[in-house]
């Protein structure tokens, strides 16, 4: 699996001109399934964020992570993110899951935070979607599960 990390003060997500999924302070995660990805790579992608120290503590360092602040998750689909560039200037996605198994992927590494106890709004996979955030930082991390 792979994500797009961003530390935000706000983010919400749109389809339709609805809002669908909306967040204070914490994380907005960008997923993407990979092509041969398991429940069980989801499982520990969803993990190592919930762990990722990348909060400010008292004296302003990142040393507190998602569960020690108590922040909350924006978590939306993106199969872009498995875009192959090496060759000519069309994107290519064939590393990308299938559907199918992208967003039975994607909707269990959500249930995931959520059963870390982590607050979590998510997108609608396959949608078009307009995400709106505020990067705190800003901070960006790329993962690969």
């Amino acid at each position: 699996m792979r994500a797009l990390i961003q530390r935000v003060s706000a983010a919400s997500v749109q389809v339709d001109g609805t809002v669908i999924g909306q967040i204070g302070p914490g994380l907005v995660i960008l997923v993407c399934a990979m092509a041969g990805d398991t429940t069980a790579q989801a499982e520990q992608l969803a993990a190592k964020i919930a762990k990722l120290r990348i909060f400010r503590d008292e004296a302003g360092k990142m040393n507190r992570s998602l569960l020690d602040t108590g922040g909350a998750a924006l978590v939306v689909s993106q199969f872009t993110l498995a875009a192959d560039t090496s060759r000519g200037n069309r994107p290519g996605f064939s590393a990308a899951a299938a559907p199918e198994t992208g967003k039975a992927l994607y909707l269990h590494f959500a249930e995931q935070m959520r059963a870390l106890g982590i607050e979590t709004q998510t997108g609608r996979f396959g949608a078009d979607m307009a995400v709106s955030l505020t990067n705190d930082g800003p901070v960006t991390i790329w993962l690969d599960q």
